[in-house]
């Protein structure tokens, strides 16, 4: 399958070349103090077809679902859930809102699905179903870590009577020429392209693998917020429909308008309880806004940028303003406040580098 995005060159594109170089010299310097797991000469180097664990970048490929049901009409953003799944109302959930769900203002962030559900579905139905609340739902922002998508997919899978991967596959990736390099859900046979991830060393010298992901159990699985892999080319790629307003390569994902109402912010600056800033959440990814504060875009982007990152290892993101896409992509994951640092200055090296009028 031929990939969607012919290849390109900074200058060819009016980048300032001079400014897009700290880029790679930034990531050689993060290599160089150990920071990232790739300077052992035995290890497997990275080709563009390597497959990346996304954690919660998956996310906005979630949630992407969520938006061609509304396209499609199975939906308002402003249902209930429980319209959609009947039993959710149990605990006091009956008023949440897909805008609440998408938007990390469920009231639920520290519920969670257990493995045996990954595979049972109608045991995951029961289980969201069962999820109680921890405050009353809009009344606060507060980051989702697992529990949000996993109710996402539950929608899904009510409205589309399939498997929420299966959708997400046949209804986002393949239509945008992406079969190959962007999954939730991996089959077996393309394990072997997964890279593993790792994390700083308990010694404090060197990098460890991660035994929670690096299995074939959890990467079948595709858990709907963090789960997914994906090539690093694949991403920008998404990203890319996404900011030239629902278009990738001549083949129409999402309308213009859905995509505007699904990437502006609808907690404006109220701070996200979890991050400690304001994250300016739209319904699924994440925006700029203009606070002094932001995490992982990049300070100098601008307002409208928007996207998602993956606990302590990447970030992805598309500028509708100059029509740029990014993704960064490792196999470490770090602790913050060091991974947040790091990806400020990655996103602003590519910010400084966009040409004028773009």
């Amino acid at each position: 399958m031929a990939f969607p995005l012919a290849p390109s060159t900074p200058s060819s594109l009016g980048f300032d070349v001079r400014a897009l170089e700290r880029l790679p010299e930034l990531i050689t310097r993060h290599l160089a103090a150990g920071r990232s797991p790739g300077i052992d000469p035995a290890r497997v180097p990275a080709r563009d077809d390597s497959l990346w664990l996304l954690y919660s970048n998956t996310k906005v490929i979630t949630a992407c679902a969520v938006w061609i049901l509304a396209e499609q009409g199975a939906l308002r953003f402003t249902d209930r859930v429980a319209d959609h799944v009947p039993g959710f109302e149990a605990n006091g959930k009956g008023d949440i809102t897909i805008i609440q769900l998408l938007s990390h203002q469920g009231g639920f962030p520290n519920a969670d699905v257990p493995k045996a559900a990954w595979e049972d579905h109608e045991l995951l139905r029961r289980t969201v179903s069962a999820f109680t609340l921890e405050w009353t739902p809009g009344s606060r922002v507060y980051y989702h870590g697992r529990a949000a998508h996993w109710v996402a997919a539950v929608l899904i899978e009510a409205l589309s009577k399939t498997d929420y991967r299966a959708f997400i596959r046949e209804q986002v990736v393949e239509p945008l020429g992406l079969g190959d390099e962007l999954f939730v859900g991996l089959p077996d046979a393309r394990h072997e392209r997964a890279v593993d991830m790792h994390e700083p060393a308990a010694t404090g010298t060197g990098q460890v693998k991660r035994a929670e992901e690096n299995n074939a159990e959890f990467r079948r699985a595709g858990t709907p917020g963090g789960g997914g892999y994906a090539t690093a080319r694949a991403m920008a790629a998404f990203y890319q429909m996404l900011a030239a307003g629902g278009t990738l390569d001549g083949r129409r994902l999402l309308s213009p308008r859905m995509v505007q109402y699904v990437t502006r912010s609808v907690t404006g600056d109220r701070v996200d309880g979890y991050m400690g800033m304001p994250m300016h959440r739209a319904l699924g990814p994440h925006v700029r806004g203009t606070t002094e504060s932001i995490r992982g875009l990049g300070s100098l982007a601008f307002p409208g940028t928007f996207g998602h990152g993956g606990v302590g290892s990447s970030y992805c993101w598309a500028d509708p303003d100059s029509g740029v896409s990014f993704a960064y992509l490792t196999n470490g994951r770090v602790p913050d406040p060091w991974h947040s640092m790091r990806m400020d200055v990655i996103s602003n090296a590519v910010h400084s580098a966009i040409p004028a009028g773009r």
